[in-house]
């Protein structure tokens, strides 16, 4: 462990559609230390080190102890508190992203399933350690901290009992989104549109957006302009490269247009921002 009570922030929900890795940390708990009643904005996972504690969902009690785990969901009233004589330390992890429910349905887990077993594996142990590690790694630390995320999940996957594979149909709301990602990150310096993704998915490109909305929390339309504006200013670090230049790669034929939306989505201007890339833009 790190300390009695560790908290480590992620750049969140962005580049990392997916599977987003948000926040990280431990606490040695005092005893009857709580939380709740409340609701979390995302998905946390809670491993219990040592000790044990309760957790309250509606009128359903768990019972958590040492080596076993517990899951909170987005939305979803929750209280849990540790022991009065053996208060637990804990380690949390916060995620979201669209693979997040399907990968939780394949480690059989749920609102109504939120308890998992480790079954005495040591790797749980020590991911923590491996977090704080990564995250103090400046040239790789977003994706090493996203492959012990993938790993978070392999390993829970492997301890959930086997279940006999159940066929999953093609098209669902995800396999649409995932699809119309896929092709607009192919094409985005082309001169597409929502209807051109719309058309390749098979989709009616109002249900398509809003699929987007109801799944990401915005329309397909403005995630593909956040998507080429992030591209922009990764480009823009290439001071080879003219604002036409970078315009023109990320589907803009007028440069004008091009620095205007920019400016909507970072707050300042393509050329303000290549002069001074780390300054936090303005929300």
């Amino acid at each position: 462990m790190n300390g009695n009570d560790i908290h480590n922030s992620v750049q969140p929900f962005g580049q990392r559609i997916e599977l987003d890795l948000c926040f990280f940390g431990n606490q040695v708990c005092e005893p009857g230390h709580f939380w709740g009643p409340g609701i979390r904005q995302h998905y946390i996972f809670h491993y219990v080190h040592s000790g044990k504690g309760i957790m309250r969902i509606g009128d359903q009690i768990y019972n958590i102890n040492q080596g076993q785990g517990f899951l909170i969901c987005p939305d979803t009233i929750i209280y849990y508190k540790a022991d009065d004589d053996d208060p637990w330390t804990y380690t949390w992890v916060g995620f979201q992203g669209l693979y997040a429910k399907a990968y939780l349905e394949r480690a059989q887990l749920s609102r109504t399933k939120p308890i998992f077993y480790t079954h005495g594996n040591l790797w749980f142990e020590g991911f923590l350690d491996e977090m704080v590690k990564a995250k103090n790694i400046e040239r790789n630390s977003d994706v090493g901290l996203q492959s012990i995320m993938y790993r978070f999940f392999a390993e829970l996957i492997l301890t959930a009992p086997e279940l006999k594979e159940v066929p999953t149909p093609a098209h669902t709301k995800e396999a649409y989104i995932r699809k119309a990602i896929e092709y607009l990150e192919i094409h985005y310096s082309q001169k597409i549109s929502v209807l051109n993704i719309a058309q390749f998915v098979g989709l009616d490109r109002t249900y398509l957006s809003s699929l987007f909305k109801e799944k990401l929390g915005l329309s397909l339309q403005i995630y593909l302009l956040q998507f080429r504006m992030n591209r922009a200013k990764e480009l823009l670090l290439n001071q080879d490269l003219t604002i036409g230049d970078i315009s023109r790669s990320v589907g803009y034929t007028d440069p004008l247009l091009f620095s205007k939306m920019f400016k909507k989505i970072n707050r300042v201007s393509p050329k303000a921002y290549r002069e001074s890339p780390d300054v936090p833009v303005i929300d």
